[in-house]
């Protein structure tokens, strides 16, 4: 689709970063502000609950181009749209941009006293206590998966309320659901989209396992500012959902979790359809060289990032988010996308106006091509306080994301250099700093971790996996029957379930993500083994392919205890955390980087530590190794061996000659006390 009008409107556009926009709400009355310099009328459309037939109200605009009305008297609880009228004729009917309250499906927005909607207690909610974002340990998931498998035991099961359930067991005993997440000992949970997208049927029975009209990963933006509807208990009514993710935020934060809100400022689906587009044609969207929009996202068109109005709308979005919401980060999608200043600006104001240590980081790469100049690219980072997500370190541990190509942990040979500088912060590549760099093996996209890695390994008919296309299993009619027709685990033995080369090759990939310097990051069920049945783009193949199966805790229990070991360790020696690039360089020091071996020493009780010298091993190669390690003062104390992971001696080994068993990661420390 082309546009022809290119005005930037930049005469009113600059003196409006202060300014609020949308509908700022008392019981008194309700003021409405929209910025649309190329209208030639507006008005607000007020409905009352169950009318449809709405008052109007002419708007007047200012010098500021912007249009506002006040509507005097208490206008909670009824619905608005804005229409906009175009010089020719063209009138549309629109839902406000700024919109912090929509009604079912996003298609008005609506009035209400936010302060109305806080949960009990809200104004005590506390954000759970971070001394440096490098103290971080993320993990991603969605909303709906985390809960809606009926094996659960959760009440409310695929929605915001799961998270507010604690003592949630399954049949062994094993916690479930928050006290899950609790118990693993993340500090950050980051939600893939909870703002409203377009995709999923918000009127519809959201309860039902196995559902696809109910199922969205959400990367298709509706209404930025409000709440997405089918995460909520009652949709209908347009407080519910906002309450109800206050709820889940301040569960959370009383279970020691910070919250993450994944966002997706860089493009709409249709850019035509788009209200932005209908109130201010052709600014808030990126044009290509014969006047397109842009599709640099692959799924969508572009927002303008780099104009001040869409700017300021972006930094006021995230604002409200933080303040209203108490979130404490942001993970931009496609960040390649949107402009480095953008990014940076942002940054410094929710450091300065929220939290000090407030995470902000995103995928510093685009999908196609873009005209934009200033893209957010892997090293635009160094030194603005926001992090980028570790593809090449990522790449390295796995090889491609969802093909046969082998990393370090699938059998790779020579990465082990790739390895030692990502283990390093990379800071010798693409950072300034530890704090710049987010680690991690797998997220939604692509191949999850235990697909990956049987797939390298060949496995994959053995297991019965089904040929996706687009969610859709090629050779059965459904997406049940495929499932149900295959087996992740069908060549266990769990019984020795440590010694199965798949899960030795998957904790030695997360393993590395855990040790490593910078910000750690997890998917949602690594630590249970979780299978998405070989879909690599799971974005609608409903329950049956992306729900977590909470039977697999106590299946694999001790994978999650490696998981939770690894963490414990990490959190409780600062070591593990050096916080600049100075001090990586004076206490880490390379000890083997060949023979699939990387082996580190971190020295002189690194970062203050009590440990005097800590050695990390990683041995990619299917044979054990001997890995030669400084003098001891005393013994090296080993925490980390063969899947077994903490704070506790394993055991003590003299001397400096050090066995490491195949396809796995080895911690040992030396406390720097002579033994007598």
């Amino acid at each position: 689709m082309k546009t022809t009008n290119s005005i930037q409107y930049e005469h009113s556009s600059l003196r409006l970063s202060e300014r609020k926009l949308g509908v700022q709400y008392t019981n008194e009355a309700s003021v409405f502000s929209v910025w649309s310099p190329p209208a030639v009328g507006m008005e607000v459309l007020l409905f009352e609950q169950g009318q449809e037939h709405p008052s109007v109200y002419r708007m007047i605009k200012d010098k500021d181009d912007v249009w506002s009305t006040t509507i005097e008297g208490n206008q909670a609880g009824k619905g608005y749209l804005l229409r906009v009228h175009h010089a020719g004729g063209i009138i549309h009917d629109v839902v406000d941009p700024y919109a912090t309250a929509v009604e079912v499906n996003g298609t008005r927005g609506a009035i209400i006293d936010l302060s109305a909607t806080h949960p009990e207690d809200w104004h005590n909610d506390q954000r759970p206590a971070l001394e440096h974002p490098l103290d971080a340990v993320i993990y991603e998931l969605h909303v709906r998966d985390f809960s809606i498998d009926p094996d659960s035991g959760i009440v409310n099961r695929g929605g915001y309320k799961a998270f507010t359930e604690s003592g949630c067991r399954d049949r062994q005993g094993n916690p479930v659901g928050i006290d899950h997440l609790q118990e693993l000992g993340v500090t950050h949970v980051h939600l893939m989209p909870i703002y409203d997208f377009s995709t999923v049927d918000e009127s519809g029975d959201q309860r039902t396992f196995g559902s696809l009209k109910a199922y969205n990963w959400g990367y298709d933006p509706l209404n930025y500012n409000a709440p997405e509807g089918s995460y909520a208990s009652d949709p209908t009514h347009p407080a519910v959902r906002i309450t109800e993710l206050k709820e889940m935020v301040a569960s959370l934060h009383r279970q020691g979790m910070r919250v993450i809100m994944d966002v997706v400022y860089n493009h709409v689906v249709d850019a035509g359809s788009s209200a932005f587009e209908k109130l201010v044609p052709g600014y808030y969207f990126r044009l290509d060289e014969q006047g397109n929009y842009s599709n640099g996202s692959g799924t969508g068109n572009e927002m303008a990032t780099e104009k001040p109005m869409v700017r300021k709308f972006i930094i006021d979005s995230v604002m409200h988010w933080a303040k209203e919401y108490h979130l404490d980060g942001f993970r931009f999608d496609l960040m390649g996308l949107v402009d480095t200043t953008t990014i940076r600006l942002l940054t410094e104001q929710l450091r300065q106006e929220i939290d000090p240590h407030i995470l902000v980081y995103g995928e510093p790469w685009t999908a196609m091509d873009t005209p934009l100049t200033e893209q957010t690219l892997k090293g635009s980072q160094k030194g603005m306080g926001f992090a980028v997500f570790n593809d090449t370190l990522r790449d390295a541990i796995k090889g491609d994301t969802d093909g046969t190509g082998k990393g370090y942990a699938t059998g790779e040979r020579g990465v082990e250099g790739e390895i030692a500088e990502g283990m390093m912060g990379s800071i010798h590549s693409f950072t300034d700093g530890p704090e710049e760099t987010i680690n991690y093996t797998t997220v939604h996209d692509n191949l999850n971790l235990w697909d990956k890695v049987t797939r390298t390994m060949g496995i994959w008919d053995a297991l019965g996996f089904p040929e996706f296309d687009h969610s859709q299993p090629l050779k059965e009619d459904w997406v049940e029957k495929a499932v149900k027709a295959a087996d992740p685990y069908r060549l266990m033995d769990s019984w020795q379930l440590l010694d199965n080369e798949a899960v030795r090759r998957c904790l030695l990939a997360n393993g590395i993500v855990l040790l490593s310097q910078g910000i750690p990051l997890i998917q949602a069920g690594d630590e249970l083994l979780r299978s998405k049945f070989g879909d690599h783009n799971s974005y609608h193949s409903g329950d049956w392919v992306n729900a977590i199966r909470w039977e697999n805790k106590a299946r694999f229990r001790q994978v999650f205890d490696y998981y939770r070991g690894l963490i414990s360790l990490r959190r409780s020696h600062p070591a593990f955390r050096l916080r600049s690039r100075e001090d990586i360089e004076r206490h880490m020091t390379l000890l083997q980087g060949s023979q699939e071996v990387v082996a580190f020493l971190l020295k002189e009780h690194a970062g203050g530590d009590d440990w005097a010298q800590i050695a990390i091993i990683s041995n990619g190669s299917p044979s054990e190794q001997e890995v030669t390690l400084p003098q001891p003062h005393g013994e090296w104390r080993v925490v980390v061996k063969d899947g077994v992971a903490g704070t506790a001696i394993l055991e003590q080994l003299t001397g400096h000659q050090i066995s490491v068993p195949h396809l796995s990661m080895m911690v040992l420390y030396d406390s720097g006390l002579t033994c007598g």
